[in-house]
């Protein structure tokens, strides 16, 4: 065999692996029509998917089609509540009443702060603070007014299990 026949063969080969002898026709993206819809960005834009059979939607009966393609929101489930009136909570609720109750004192810090909420049945709080987020005074200001919000909250929230 010649070296020309070899080298032939060696070119075809390595052109077959890389992709080297298919059409560009082939290589082609998929029509648009096929590709799946991407959400939308926010909850007022209507994304359609596409379907082959289907005309295109002209601007003038955009309007028109956009009001009847929205389904209605579903109402929020109703807060379960105790035989005493108490609304059932999770433990990441009350966390967040808590921190929420606390970011209205003064000088509390905007990050840094979590609150852990844990017990059963007389549940509790504590806060801990990110290294540099507050002061010691204030810290501890914080941590004195924890059982007198805690107290407060226990007798509208309880904690569900």
């Amino acid at each position: 065999m010649s070296d020309d026949v070899k080298d032939a063969g060696l070119v075809a080969m390595i052109s077959s692996i890389l992709g080297g002898n298919k059409r560009a026709d082939s290589v082609a993206p998929p029509p648009l029509v096929e590709v799946p819809p991407t959400a939308p960005t926010n909850g007022f834009e209507l994304v359609e998917t596409a379907t082959p059979d289907a005309a295109p939607v002209k601007p003038d009966n955009a309007a028109d089609a956009a009001p009847a393609a929205i389904e209605a929101v579903e109402p929020p489930a109703k807060i379960a509540t105790t035989p005493d009136g108490k609304q059932l909570l999770p433990a990441e609720a009350i966390a967040d009443l808590v921190l929420g109750e606390l970011r209205k004192m003064e000088n509390f810090p905007a990050t840094g702060a979590s609150v852990t909420v844990y017990g059963y049945r007389h549940w509790n709080a504590m806060i801990t603070f990110a290294p540099f987020s507050t002061t010691v005074r204030n810290a501890t200001r914080f941590r004195q007014a924890m059982p007198d919000l805690v107290f407060k909250l226990r007798r509208f929230v309880e904690l569900e299990i």
